[in-house]
């Protein structure tokens, strides 16, 4: 029933050689690996509002716009460094592969880590900003913010598990409708504003932008910026995925950047142009977005349709880490620093256990922080920043080291991007500091010694197993061993014979061993092992505190059985097997926790042989012989 199940949420399983037609254009890439970016319009100038509004109150209006030129300068510088990215590591990777190549294998560790917490608070945080435009628009479902939340996210993990190029088309409009919403929003707003004086939010007319204000310190101002530039945290996403695009992937990825660009200046740069036009106030029960939509529409259907679009492409923003985290993790788990699990493709072809890691994570974050995108927002962007500043870095040293053609100009770009993003990275960590970022600053280092830990037990477990390629002409296959069968039995019964039998046809070292919970229970074991006609030794412990598999290690440990030491002893767990899987719920099935334990044991094997069951009123079944029937052609 749960493969059927499967089947039909998932979709039918792709063979490896259908790959390559999993694979997205531009056109359906593009909002899959953009939305993060693009989705920001919904919260960056929230942020930004927080930050100013109740420090230099209405003169915040007058900042907003030279705040967000710079927000939108950097991702400019951004947009053409990662294009370069994209040229030199075409295979994805991004910032990880760059940081590990070109400078040391730690800060590749580092960037890993902070990109992973990164993607985790990208599906956080867009799922709860999302969440907060639906309880905008209904606030009667505020209270049941968190629940909303984790369903949003448990549809967003299914929709990625039924593969890339389905979830690309089924996410994709979705986007393009939030951007053409944005749009219309903006022009009219723009329309409606020129024909008067500014119009305020409460619906006072705003005569003396100073009235009421003090002045903007530069530690307000830095503060404002660090929370804007949560808008340019996809930016690493499409050049961690490459490999997701259509051949020409590489002028694919490309493409889609400058598209990214583009989209994020539009729709980012147009909401702070009216939001310095109408004045909106942060709202922790109603978004920048909302007070826009009302002011500009009222409550009529477009005021709804602006939400419902917003509520999806915040959705759609957790997509683009469902689309570049899994591929990011597999690269990490190829290098041996993450479980290797990660590393595997799914039955659509996509990485599906990077998927559910990802979907759970961000289950636990949202439950945490009870789906409050305002207690989210300053563990965000530090980690990306970070990965920003290392690839950067990297990518200078590469340009310096190699010396390819033009390399003083890509040089010369990605070294500007470095001052930047570094520059950024200090800015976003000393203000987020004590309002969470502390807690991204532990966290990382912890996960990178745990890849450390990873790779060493991988190392490890390598060296014990590597067999020199010299040596493999002087290895001789003749057995070594002395084989000892130990057979642990309740009773006799047919599928107890079976196993003596089997056990006899390999060696003729073959012992049976009983446990006896109660004093006189094997007697009737012992009556019936009498009249068999075989040599092989009855063994009976007896468990006074009615253990099964302790007397068992005990007597596999102990020199009480035949075998010496240095032979292999096979314990035979005889198993049978029923018709119907929910009928194992009525046995023991000893045979399981005897394997499981056993398992630590050296020099010892266990093997299982299986005896199938018939269902017994199938069984019984027995067709009544019909007689022939008469030919007329004989009796005439």
């Amino acid at each position: 029933m749960f493969g059927q199940l499967s089947h039909k949420i998932l979709g039918a399983k792709l063979a490896t050689s259908q790959l390559m037609h999993e694979k997205f254009s531009v056109f359906w890439g593009m909002p899959i690996l953009a939305s993060d970016a693009i989705s920001s319009v919904a919260y960056a100038v929230d942020e930004m509002l927080w930050a100013l509004i109740p420090a230099i109150g209405l003169l915040t209006y007058l900042w907003i716009p030279k705040i967000s030129a710079a927000i939108i300068l950097l991702l400019l510088v951004l947009t053409i460094s990662y294009r370069q990215i994209v040229d030199a590591y075409p295979g994805g990777g991004g910032a990880y592969i760059v940081a590990k190549d070109n400078l040391k294998n730690i800060y590749g560790l580092i960037v890993g880590a902070a990109l992973s917490i990164d993607y985790t608070l990208t599906v956080a945080v867009s799922i709860s900003a999302g969440t907060a435009a639906i309880t905008s628009a209904f606030p009667q479902f505020f209270p049941h913010r968190v629940v909303i939340s984790i369903a949003i996210i448990a549809l967003m993990v299914i929709g990625n598990l039924r593969g890339v190029r389905e979830s690309s088309k089924l996410f994709s409009i979705p986007t393009y409708a939030f951007m053409v919403a944005v749009v219309i929003l903006i022009v009219a707003g723009v329309l409606k504003h020129t024909g008067g004086e500014s119009v305020g939010m409460a619906g006072t007319i705003v005569t003396d932008i100073s009235f009421g204000t003090q002045a903007a310190s530069l530690f307000i101002i830095l503060r404002a910026f660090a929370s804007g530039c949560a808008a340019l945290t996809g930016v690493e996403a499409v050049s961690d995925a490459v490999p997701n695009f259509k051949e020409p992937a590489r002028k694919n990825a490309k493409l889609a950047y400058v598209l990214l660009a583009a989209s994020v200046l539009i729709t980012f740069g147009g909401i702070v142009y009216l939001t310095s036009l109408y004045h909106p106030l942060p709202n922790s029960q109603q978004t920048v977005m909302a007070q826009l939509a009302t002011v500009v529409f009222g409550r009529g259907t477009a005021f709804y349709l602006i939400q419902a679009t917003t509520t999806i492409i915040l959705a759609m923003a957790a997509n683009t880490a469902f689309a570049g985290f899994p591929i990011l993790l597999s690269i990490i788990g190829q290098d041996g620093y993450a479980p290797r699990q990660l590393a595997l493709r799914g039955h659509r072809l996509n990485f599906s256990n990077g998927i559910v890691f990802l979907g759970l994570m961000a289950i636990v974050l949202v439950i945490i922080f009870q789906g409050d995108t305002h207690l989210l927002i300053p563990l965000y962007a530090v980690g990306v920043f970070t990965a920003f500043t290392l690839a950067q870095f990297g990518m200078l040293m590469r340009w310096i080291k190699n010396k390819p053609e033009g390399w003083r100009v890509k040089a010369c770009i990605n070294g500007i991007g470095a001052v930047i993003t570094l520059i950024t990275t200090v800015i976003i960590g000393a203000e987020k500091f004590a309002a969470g970022a502390w807690i991204v600053f532990i966290i990382i280092p912890l996960i990178v010694m745990l890849m450390m830990r990873i790779k060493k037990h991988y190392n490890s477990v390598a060296k014990q197993l590597d067999v020199p390629n010299e040596t493999l002409a002087q290895i001789s296959f003749e057995s070594r061993y002395n084989h000892h069968f130990i057979v642990p039995i309740a009773s006799i019964n047919g599928l107890v014979i079976q196993a003596l039998r089997y056990a006899k046809s390999l060696t003729p070292n073959v012992e049976v061993f009983h446990v006896e919970p109660y004093e006189g229970e094997a007697d009737k074991l012992r009556r019936k092992w009498s009249m068999l006609n075989t040599d092989i030794s009855l063994v009976i412990k007896q468990s006074p505190y009615r253990e099964i598999v302790e007397p068992l290690l005990e007597y596999i440990d102990s020199e009480e059985h035949a075998s010496q030491p240095g032979d292999m002893i096979t314990v035979l767990l005889p198993q049978f097997i029923v018709s119907n899987r929910w009928e194992m719920l009525l046995h023991n099935n000893t045979s399981v926790f005897i394997g499981r334990a056993l398992f630590n044991k050296r020099n010892v094997a266990v093997s299982v042989l299986p005896f199938y069951l018939e269902d017994l009123p199938k069984a019984n079944k027995v067709k009544t012989p019909q007689p022939p029937k008469p030919n007329n052609k004989n009796n005439q």
